[in-house]
């Protein structure tokens, strides 16, 4: 598996795989899908946006955007998608590792999480294992695609 920024030609696999975690309902606060325009400029307005492709075909992806403005434009936020069918095999670690390193080299000094729904356990324990510290949580933060209220935990990283 190899990590690396986004090219023009991944742009169909990179839409397909967000627009999955999108349509589930569970972990991004998105309600509509990307098409080929919006995920053009949506992509190409993060600072950083990388793919997991092994053998020509896409595993998944990531973005990182500065968690906010100015004085608090240090801190970075990310989001990690990756497709459905491989998840569990440890693509989503490799991301948010690689994510890690290239967000210190871009000169961010934090990696913030503002909303981490809190039945995403598999995503908490990664987080978790991988040094994040919890902030705290913010009770119903989250309306899954049932209508139900969920909980979310802010997780951070210093870079």
């Amino acid at each position: 598996m190899r990590i690396r920024p986004c090219e023009p030609g991944d742009l169909p696999g990179m839409t397909r795989i967000w627009n999955q975690v999108v349509e589930e309902g569970t972990a991004f606060p998105q309600e509509e899908c990307l098409d080929d325009r919006t995920a053009a400029s949506f992509f190409a307005g993060q600072t950083l946006t990388a793919v997991a492709e092994e053998e020509g075909r896409l595993l998944g992806l990531y973005i990182l955007h500065p968690n906010n403005v100015g004085r608090c434009g240090h801190s970075a936020n990310a989001s990690y998608a990756v497709d459905r069918v491989l998840r569990g095999r440890g693509v989503g670690r490799a991301l948010v590792e690689d994510c890690l390193a290239r967000a210190g080299a871009l000169g961010y000094r934090l990696l913030q999480f503002n909303a981490v729904v809190a039945s995403n356990t598999f995503a908490i324990r990664l987080y978790e294992s991988l040094g994040f510290q919890r902030l705290g949580v913010l009770p119903g933060g989250f309306r899954d695609q049932s209508g139900t209220y969920q909980d979310t935990i802010l997780f951070y990283h210093t870079l």
